[in-house]
């Protein structure tokens, strides 16, 4: 959660924003702390370069879990939690990483400790997660699977 309310403080988002804003914020942004902008010998070229690296990163990271993006992914997404098993699953800082069967990886945001302990206890964790994890929190797709042959 901290990564995503920093995120949204660089971009200066309070609500929602559409992907066409978030790209326009994006620009200007870059266009501002582009290194290129600096002379080698000014010393705000490597803030520059260190700002423009942030930039680039939380405009993905935005793009990622905005609402647009969730919505054209939504039927794949669907189908990965309700028929693939999970294959494994890492927890850390209120962040749970999920690793399905068919190599979908996707990020769940904001699921607290105790949650993820009664993950752990679970006999069924997929029935667990799709009650108390998937629907409940911010997700986006960390990496695609394997396509099948």
């Amino acid at each position: 959660m901290k990564r995503i309310a920093a995120y949204k403080k660089l971009f200066n988002i309070e609500e929602e924003m559409s992907l066409s804003q978030l790209k326009t914020t994006y620009r200007k942004l870059v266009k501002e702390w582009h290194p290129d902008k600096f002379q080698e010998e000014d010393p705000k070229k490597a803030e520059a370069e260190k700002r423009s690296l942030e930039i680039i990163d939380a405009y993905h990271f935005l793009v990622s879990i905005a609402p647009e993006t969730l919505d054209q992914n939504l039927e794949e997404y669907t189908e990965t939690i309700n028929t693939s098993m999970i294959a494994d699953y890492h927890y850390k800082g209120l962040t749970l990483k999920v690793t399905f069967l068919n190599g979908q990886v996707f990020e769940y945001f904001g699921v607290p400790n105790n949650v993820y302990k009664k993950l752990n206890q679970s006999a069924t964790p997929e029935r667990f997660a799709r009650r108390h994890i998937f629907s409940s929190h911010t997700y986006r797709m960390a990496s695609k699977g394997m396509a099948e042959a």
